[in-house]
């Protein structure tokens, strides 16, 4: 395969920015606007990154057209990806989407983690499958995810998937 011109290839990742704006803005425009809290609707979010996105992508266009990207570093890492911590990483994000109703959000959420760290350790080129490892790797999952769990489902009232129906679980 051959590669294009870098202006070329800058213009068109200015162009794709603008087109994703384009389109979280078309799909804001179907968002209601009643006020909420403070006077802010749910369509407030979607306008302000769609309205980033154009203005980014406006950027990143200008600068491709007028020079391409300058004081770019050059390209580092390994030549390939690393797959098998890709594996991991995903493999953790799709357990924790299949599980999440099951076992609730902490467990999930710690498992989540685990099977993500394992995947970024492999990656730095520091594959551990030592059991001591992968405990210490769930407790600092469950210190992280039990009181993000608490803060949602006691202080702000948000509902998530618990284990029981305590709402500390």
């Amino acid at each position: 395969m051959t590669q294009q011109p870098p202006s070329l290839f800058q213009t068109s990742i200015g162009a794709g920015v603008l087109l994703l704006g384009l389109g979280l803005a078309a799909g804001a425009v179907s968002i209601p606007a009643n006020t909420g809290y403070s006077g802010v609707g749910p369509n407030f979010l979607p306008w302000l990154v769609a309205l980033a996105l154009l203005v980014c992508g406006g950027f990143i266009l200008w600068e491709a057209r007028s020079g391409g990207f300058r004081s770019m570093d050059a390209p580092t890492g390994d030549v390939r990806g690393y797959w098998s911590g890709f594996a991991w990483v995903s493999a953790g994000l799709l357990v924790n989407a299949a599980l999440i109703t099951t076992i609730g959000f902490i467990l999930s959420c710690t498992l989540c983690f685990v099977l993500a760290v394992q995947g970024l350790h492999g990656a730095e080129g520091k594959p551990d499958l030592n059991p001591q490892r992968w405990l210490k790797n769930t407790m600092i999952g469950l210190l992280i995810s039990a009181p993000v769990y608490w803060t949602f489902t006691q202080f702000l009232a948000i509902n998530l998937p618990g284990l029981t129906s305590t709402g500390w679980l």
